[in-house]
């Protein structure tokens, strides 16, 4: 059977340890690679609340006789673990009919340590089963779950409602019905395990023992790790996944768009592996028995790295613009039901400046639909109402600067302004008219002058 030809061994066993873990085995990882001794993968299963393990000889060859299957059960008995053992042995190829009744005589004996053959028939339906290139040795991910793209006990629009909400001077009611489209983007979460320890001479000068745990965005090129509140979004609600359902979405959203995963679980896999690898490396000072201090590279082995679980899932990047006069304003997070991460948030920030934040305090101008800071708000002369710098008319009276709708309130203000008493007309700069007497008989005469009275 031409399956996985052009694998080597130790290829075909990185194949066979992704293929156990997506058939929900746990601690699935490779033993040491230096010396043969009748297991290459190991792993664990819990059955009745026992916990197992399993010992897998991984054969790429044509056919397998009993002598394999013999050293196994050697190698079993052996093993170092506090509870009940099996053995697998997996081959592309086929067992002979001596290997075959060897272990079927373990089975009907009852024995402790009974052992499980897989040939190339049976790789060919786990291939079906968790979509296996046989060919490559790659596992494709095929994934149709994905986190909750809105919270469905509110409208899908809720985020962008309650961004508007600490918006002065505009009411949720007034807002328009924001343009929304949802990306559903393709992240794994991993779980691996690092567990080494460096010796001298002298002893222990070094021990890792870590289990880590990130979340990649998965589409195509390089993988990118997600930022901590990213990850936490994705690794607290895998729990809470839905079917990803394009139909039923686009009845919600304006648009819709589903990316493709860009490598395979094995790519992935490799690629946290290496990743590890660097991450613990490190250099360690010790003192040698000659009291001579000394420096060594700390670098644990690629079989020292054991990746527990490769979850994907996808994660909705939800976008919704709200038009309103002149301005757009964009509000886009990633979404898991009532949780979000702000990916960015267009409606706190000023049209006119850089003041960004939710920290800070922004007014709707009615008068072009600005969004806009303190520095760059005014209020309206006539209406007395919020307008901003940038589409405000503006002239000064009473040595300061007013600011109008457009030139027909401007307009209708200096006709108004003509009719006013002095006194009224020194009001109109309260701050220098409360100052002082002095200062409102200057802004008098200073309105006398200009108007060409003295």
């Amino acid at each position: 059977m031409a399956v996985l030809d052009d694998l080597s061994g130790f290829e075909f066993e990185d194949v066979i340890e992704d293929v156990f873990r997506n058939l929900g085995y746990e601690n699935v990882r490779q033993a040491e690679r230096t010396a043969d001794e009748g297991r290459d993968v190991i792993m664990e299963e819990v059955v009745d609340g026992t916990r197992r393990a399993i010992i897998v000889e991984c054969k790429h060859t044509g056919t397998v006789g009993r002598p394999v299957v013999q050293k196994l059960h050697s190698a079993i008995a052996t093993f170092d673990f506090d509870g009940p053992k099996r053995g697998m042995v997996v081959t592309t190829g086929r067992f002979t009919n001596p290997a075959q009744e060897y272990a079927q005589r373990l089975q009907q004996n009852d024995d402790p340590h009974p052992i499980e053959l897989i040939d190339g028939e049976d790789l060919r339906e786990i291939a079906d089963e968790i979509a296996l290139d046989l060919y490559n040795g790659r596992i494709e991910i095929l994934c149709d779950e994905t986190l909750r793209p809105y919270d469905p006990a509110v409208d899908v629009d809720a985020p962008v409602q309650e961004a508007f909400r600490d918006i002065e001077h505009i009411e949720a009611a007034d807002l328009p019905v924001p343009h929304s489209q949802v990306t559903f983007r393709p992240v794994v979460a991993i779980t691996a395990d690092t567990n080494t320890v460096f010796e001298t001479s002298v002893g222990v000068i070094h021990r890792i023992n870590d289990r880590t745990q990130f979340v990649v965005h998965a589409e195509r090129g390089h993988p990118k790790v997600a930022d901590d509140d990213v990850a936490t979004l994705v690794t607290e609600n895998l729990h809470a996944t839905v079917p990803l359902d394009t139909g039923q979405f686009t009845e919600v959203f304006d648009d819709v768009e589903e990316r493709r995963f860009g490598q395979t679980q094995t790519e992935y896999k490799e690629w946290a592996v290496d990743r590890l690898q660097d991450y613990h490396t490190t250099t360690v000072t010790y003192t040698g028995d000659n009291n001579v201090t000394y420096n060594k590279t700390c670098e644990p082995n690629l079989s020292d790295i054991s990746v527990q679980s490769i979850e994907a899932v996808y994660l909705p990047e939800v976008r919704q613009t709200t038009e309103i006069l002149e301005y757009s304003y964009p509000y886009e997070h990633y979404a898991a039901g009532p949780s979000r991460v702000t990916l960015e948030d267009g409606i706190h920030r000023c049209v006119h400046c850089e003041t960004s934040g939710v920290d800070g305090t922004y007014t709707y101008c009615p008068n072009c639909g600005a969004i806009a800071c303190d520095s760059h708000i005014k209020t309206e002369r006539l209406e007395e109402e919020p307008v901003c710098t940038g589409c405000a008319v503006t002239e000064r009276f009473a040595l300061k600067t007013k600011y109008f709708y457009d030139e027909k309130n401007l307009e209708s203000f200096r006709e108004e302004y003509a009719e006013m008493p002095l006194h009224e007309k020194a009001m109109e700069n309260k701050l220098l008219a409360g100052g002082s007497v002095v200062a409102t008989l200057l802004i008098v005469l200073g309105v006398l002058v200009i108007g060409g009275i003295i």
